[in-house]
């Protein structure tokens, strides 16, 4: 059972070519089946799509030689980082290499003066944060899965703190990047703004992998807070969640992350992490700043919740506490997947203006309860980004169909709204009609730009667009 996506033919490798590449890279390259089969899948909702080999790549120098003897042989690249995308952006589609980033995990430079540090594309977002506990500083951006470094800059990666810290478009200063003929370039310097022509960091980012290879990150950085402090608060309805997160924001309260699970995802999380959360639409908070900051920013919040029938907050003031109630929201997809045992999961998402989030919940969910399919609502609602997780049984096609009917409306009704198709997921396979429908002729643009780059097609063929 697999998503719609347009057919992308496979491209047969030249004689020998396997050849030259394990001259060249030796044990690095592999050809097994297992292999072939952990990079040619992911938790997409797609078939797996297996490359004709994997290269594990140490350094960007590597990267160039595998660039140069594939630019030679026409043979397509996809780069892979830790396999965590949801749109089938990593599929090798087309065959040829699966380039893993993974093994260049060095944390090069860390700034403190400057608040930034200079990564590899396969450092984890957890080991960086690791790494800068001691100096007394963090990176924010969290989408959930430990993702690579590399992989949230190509994907424009969001995540729970994207309320206040902003995304991966306002986290990247500069990167270094490997472009379809081989060049290796930096986008830009350390410098916090630049007027120096085109800005290619910015159309790097989120360009998942088919205008050039990142190798290298550059990424602003802040102080941990010296109060940290998250709570959960439950609701009688839905709109009374929503309308504290719009109200909050509009009044201009610092919120650090607020999330939102449904009373289906509120649910499931239960069964998953064995909590003994009420199962009705909870909104989930953190606070950030000093003491007396984060006091006012509670009280404020509480005033908020209990003018819209929410409960009494449930704290959550130690780290122990907090990684607790976090880590039990980064697996909310499984919670929502282990709906029904066996079954796959099929995560979509979109953003919306704040002050149309409420009405495109309600929508939502008014949608999802017409149809039999267990599926959850969750998000990122400060910024006006919201998932819906469908718990999917493989063995009725059926389903399948439904649910891409569902998702057609979900987007039809954001860009009604003045939205997007997708806040963090990018458009991979699985939303290239809806990119279309969202942008129309600037789609034609980025086919220019592609082009311009690589003519060949040769970098993540078939992702956002076909040529």
């Amino acid at each position: 059972m697999a998503g719609s996506f347009p057919p992308i033919a496979r491209r047969p490798l030249p004689d020998g070519f396997l050849d030259d590449l394990k001259a060249r890279f030796g044990e690095r390259l592999h050809t097994a089946d297992a292999m072939r089969r952990q990079h040619g899948q992911s938790e997409a909702h797609f078939e797996p799509a297996l490359p004709d080999a994997v290269m594990f790549a140490r350094s960007t120098e590597d990267v160039v030689d595998l660039v140069t003897l594939c630019a030679v042989a026409e043979v397509p690249i996809v780069p892979y980082g830790a396999g965590t995308s949801i749109e089938g952006n990593a599929l090798p589609v087309a065959g040829g290499i699966s380039l893993d980033l993974s093994g260049m995990d060095a944390i090069l430079e860390v700034n403190p003066e400057d608040l930034d540090c200079t990564v590899q594309a396969g450092v984890r977002r957890e080991q960086l944060n690791e790494h800068l506990r001691d100096m007394g500083l963090f990176f924010p951006i969290d989408p959930g899965a430990n993702a690579t470094i590399g992989g949230m800059a190509s994907t424009r990666a969001s995540g729970t703190n994207a309320v206040r810290y902003g995304t991966m478009r306002e986290a990247v200063l500069n990167l270094r990047v490997v472009t379809p003929d081989g060049r290796d370039i930096r986008t830009a310097r350390r410098a916090r703004k630049s007027a120096a022509g085109y800005d290619l960091t910015r159309l790097m980012i989120g360009s998942e992998g088919t205008l050039g290879i990142i190798t290298e990150v550059t990424l602003r950085l802040h102080g941990i807070p010296e109060a940290i402090s998250s709570a959960v608060c439950a609701f009688e309805t839905l709109s009374g969640a929503v309308d504290t997160v719009v109200q909050a924001i509009q009044l201009g309260i610092p919120l650090a992350r607020v999330e939102i699970l449904d009373d289906m995802q509120m649910r499931a999380v239960n069964r998953w992490s064995k909590l003994d959360y009420p199962e009705l639409t909870t909104l989930f908070f953190e606070f950030h700043g000093s003491p007396a900051g984060v006091a006012e920013q509670v009280a404020a919040v509480g005033e908020i919740a209990s003018a819209n029938g929410g409960g009494a907050f449930r704290w959550s003031n130690l780290p122990e506490d907090r990684s607790r109630l976090w880590k039990a929201r980064h697996e909310a997809y499984y919670a929502a997947v282990n709906l029904r045992p066996g079954a796959v999961g099929w995560a979509t998402d979109v953003c919306v203006p704040i002050s149309r989030l409420a009405a495109c919940i309600a929508e939502t969910k008014r949608d999802l309860q017409a149809s039999a399919i267990p599926a959850t609502i969750l998000g990122h609602v400060g910024d006006g980004n919201f998932h819906v997780v469908f718990s999917l049984d493989p063995n009725a096609p059926e389903e399948m169909a439904e649910v891409e009917g569902i998702n057609a409306r979900l987007v039809a009704r954001a860009l009604a709204m003045d939205g997007t198709c997708t806040g963090e997921h990018g458009i991979g396979l699985g939303k290239q009609a809806a990119l279309i429908d969202e942008l129309g002729e600037a789609v034609d643009i980025m086919r220019t730009i592609k082009r311009a780059l690589d003519p060949r097609d040769l970098f993540n063929p078939g992702k956002i667009f076909t040529l």
